[in-house]
């Protein structure tokens, strides 16, 4: 298998596309790197080139055979509710996919692989759905929603591709419920809650994945020796509801119905701002879990377990009140980088932000900024949790931490940590 040079990454935009654009920059290998979307990326990008294109087949085409793409990364899919509308989801899974699947689908395409991201919702949640899915299982059931059935397609149109276009390595992968602090999503946004809302007599098993894994994952694909086929993406184990619940140290309040669940779905939406789609609702009644086996055999080593992304999550919830700081911090927007890098108007010493460095993946960098003291709720973490922290922080605020230690706590495992970090910053 010929490695990836020349890649075209569809859905630029996403969070996903993003971050991929990110990694695959740092390969000197990587000839060139082309994203396409109808907005621009929200990420800051190096050498990936962005050109403004919605779905159309002819365009990205025509993209297709001028950069001679040898590798072409589908990232668009939309696999939760709460992302968009209906109808808007429809198109751009739908018929999104059969524009980008044409453009690279004619006897002469230089695209020799062909990397889709699906996800965990094309097998569904149902009552007598098997312990682990594997990838030669099809969805026992009809799928109930239009968002399963839009994924249900989507996979059939590229399944219809793989069998007529031999000569690309189509690699498609089932992703879990992803979950980490930059992750937009119906679970993720139950998991936030302050009480976790379960349905009255049912304890789903569930199976997660952590973000840096999601990237992960596609990278691998990407990059390594992967054989085209259909690859589920999923942390090792499963957790039951009840102990997601209490590793979040979060008590679980199953006051949802199991008759007129509906109903009762919406009057909670309505308190809490959450929106429980039926696919929601499916697996806090079934949950689901998947076979990883088969994408661990072509030599990915997930980051994180099940359980060792939720206590992730868990640790990110409670430290957010440091991250997030009092102010806004750092968020990449094209246009204001080009105004603060090109425009005469600006003074040379603003040109570069200090508050996000290019080497962070996106939302790593939040803290304190110059001589801000710790804010409320930093009292209540241990010593080990502000050491997990203070990398994250700019020399400011560990310095802030420091002064503010040495008034109070004078815990001397955090006065030591933030004293090897300054030193190794300090210049020779």
């Amino acid at each position: 298998m010929s490695a990836s040079k020349r890649i075209l990454i569809t859905g630029l935009s996403t969070y996903w596309g993003g971050r991929l654009a990110q990694l695959l920059e740092q390969d000197p290998a990587v000839e060139a790197i082309i994203g396409v979307d109808r907005r621009p990326p929200k990420v800051e990008l190096q050498r990936t080139e962005y050109v403004h294109v919605a779905d159309s087949h002819s365009l990205i085409r025509r993209i297709v055979h001028a950069a001679e793409i040898d590798t072409l990364v589908d990232t668009r899919l939309v696999l939760d509710p709460i992302v968009t509308s209906a109808r808007r989801a429809h198109e751009n899974n739908v018929m999104g996919t059969l524009n980008v699947l044409a453009a690279c689908g004619d006897d002469d395409t230089p695209v020799k692989k062909l990397v889709f991201r699906s996800g965990a919702d094309y097998y569904g949640s149902e009552q007598d759905d098997p312990a682990f899915f594997t990838e030669a299982m099809t969805r026992p059931h009809p799928a109930p929603t239009p968002l399963e059935r839009d994924i249900v397609e989507a996979e059939k149109a590229v399944a219809d591709f793989a069998a007529k276009q031999p000569g690309v390595d189509t690699i498609v992968l089932r992703f879990a419920n992803a979950i980490g602090p930059d992750v937009r999503s119906s679970l993720a946004s139950l998991l936030d809650l302050p009480v976790v809302p379960g349905i009255l007599g049912f304890e789903p098993r569930l199976q997660v994945i952590h973000q840096d894994d999601v990237v992960g994952v596609l990278e691998h694909a990407v990059r390594g020796d992967v054989p085209g086929g259909i690859y589920n993406a999923a942390g090792d184990g499963v957790l039951v509801l009840s102990e997601i619940a209490g590793l979040l140290g979060k008590p679980l309040a199953p006051v949802i119905p199991p008759w007129g669940t509906g109903l009762a779905a919406s009057v909670i939406g309505r308190t809490t701002g959450l929106k429980l789609s039926g696919m929601l609702l499916n697996l806090l009644r079934f949950g689901r879990g998947m076979d990883n086996r088969r994408l661990k055999a072509t030599g990915y080593r997930y980051t994180y377990t099940s359980r060792e992304a939720i206590i992730k999550v868990a640790e990110y919830q409670r430290l957010r009140a440091v991250l997030s700081g009092p102010s806004e911090g750092y968020r990449y927007e094209q246009a204001v980088e080009e105004f603060l890098r090109r425009s005469p108007s600006v003074r040379a010493t603003a040109r570069a932000p200090e508050e996000a460095p290019a080497n962070l993946a996106p939302g790593e960098r939040r803290g304190l900024g110059d001589g801000d003291a710790p804010p409320s709720g930093y009292d209540e973490l241990t010593a080990e949790e502000v050491v997990k922290l203070l990398p994250s922080l700019e020399a400011g605020g560990r310095e802030a931490i420091a002064e503010y230690e040495r008034a109070h706590a004078r815990r001397k495992t955090v006065l030591r940590a933030v004293e090897r970090l300054q030193s190794t910053e300090t210049p020779a």
